[in-house]
């Protein structure tokens, strides 16, 4: 009789749990129209009030067995699981969001040069611009390696007001000049919206900085650009806000985004940023925009640069970025960093022997 009754109660907890079951997927429901809602409002989806609001709702009326401590945990687990859901269905909407796992955009350049294809690349020049003689040495050696996109940095943003800026106009059309003497394609940084069409006379690849990444004004103007766009990650941003700042290029109409690993900022001394190796191969997983690991400016110095460079290529990145200058202890800018060009030979004849 007793075992009949243990069955006729587990019975009944059964049908409950199938209820509540019912009655959380409803829930669900009625979330996601309130994420959606929130969403075409450009509300913040979690509202602390309103969680505060229904926890003191449930704890005035529950009525037992259960303390108030236990029901606010479970429906603190409940809500927690509803924001991840929207949160889940809002990633999936992102266009930089890679929806399956051969999903890839390939980025061609006018000198055929294929980034995101599974060729690696590489793209190299020195930090600025200084003169013609300078930028025509390095992309001689460059050139000479299969270099097919040269950095030319005519604009060069600086932590004190009083350091070389760069050269401005004048090194764009430096960069240009020597970049078709050697058939390669040029990338420089944009500070300002207002630079566009002057940069559109001289640059292949437009390139926003770090100091930048957040600059929405800037990125929805890049998205109505016909030209690709390099993007670096800022010293401090997480990899959702990475790219979340992508997605204001590519929503805005611009499909055509490399992505840049350049180091993160933390405690550590001994390099000028972090590199963040285990990011990379995250983006390679969220994203199916190319993604380049930049050597030089997530170490700061040139001795680790050939390791750096290997851990690059095996992390699955489509292409580093090394600077490299003719004679780095005279640099106008970020001299420690920079290659000399046979030590440049030396990384390269390390990474391309890689399968």
């Amino acid at each position: 009789m007793s075992n009949e009754r243990l069955q006729e109660l587990r019975g009944q907890v059964d049908v409950i749990n199938m209820q509540i079951l019912e009655l959380l997927s409803k829930r669900a429901s009625i979330v996601t129209e309130i994420g959606k809602l929130h969403t075409s409002m450009g509300n913040e989806h979690y509202d602390p009030e309103r969680e505060a609001h229904m926890l003191q709702a449930l704890e005035q009326a529950n009525k037992g067995p259960f303390s108030n401590e236990t029901i606010k945990a479970l429906f603190r687990e409940i809500f927690r699981a509803s924001l991840a859901m929207e949160e889940q269905q809002a990633r999936a909407k992102i266009r930089v969001q890679r929806k399956s796992k051969d999903e890839r955009t390939v980025i061609t350049l006018p000198n055929g040069a294929e980034f995101g294809s599974g060729q690696f690349q590489v793209i190299a020049g020195p930090c600025a611009v200084e003169s013609f003689e300078q930028v025509d040495e390095v992309a001689k050696a460059l050139a000479a390696r299969g270099v097919k996109l040269m950095r030319g940095m005519a604009y060069k943003p600086r932590t004190s007001p009083y350091e070389f800026q760069g050269l401005g106009e004048p090194g764009l059309q430096i960069a240009r000049q020597v970049a078709d003497k050697y058939g390669m394609a040029i990338c420089s940084e944009i500070m300002d919206q207002s630079q566009i069409p002057m940069f559109l006379d001289y640059v292949d690849v437009l390139w926003v900085g770090a100091r930048n990444m957040q600059n929405s004004f800037l990125l929805r103007a890049l998205g109505k650009v016909n030209k690709p766009i390099i993007l670096k990650r800022g010293a401090g941003a997480t990899l959702e806000e990475f790219l979340y700042s992508a997605e204001y290029i590519v929503s805005s109409g611009n499909p055509n985004v490399m992505l840049i690993e350049r180091g993160i900022r933390t405690f550590e001394k001994w390099t000028r940023n972090t590199l963040d190796i285990g990011g990379v191969t995250v983006l390679k997983l969220e994203t199916h925009l190319p993604v380049i690991v930049d050597i030089s400016h997530s170490a700061g110095r040139r001795d680790i640069a050939n390791p750096l460079a290997r851990v690059a290529r095996a992390s699955g990145a489509d292409a580093l970025m090394v600077e490299v200058h003719p004679n780095p202890p005279v640099a106008m800018s970020d001299a420690k960093q920079q290659l000399t060009i046979p030590e440049f030979n030396s990384m390269m004849d390390e990474v391309m022997q890689m399968a």
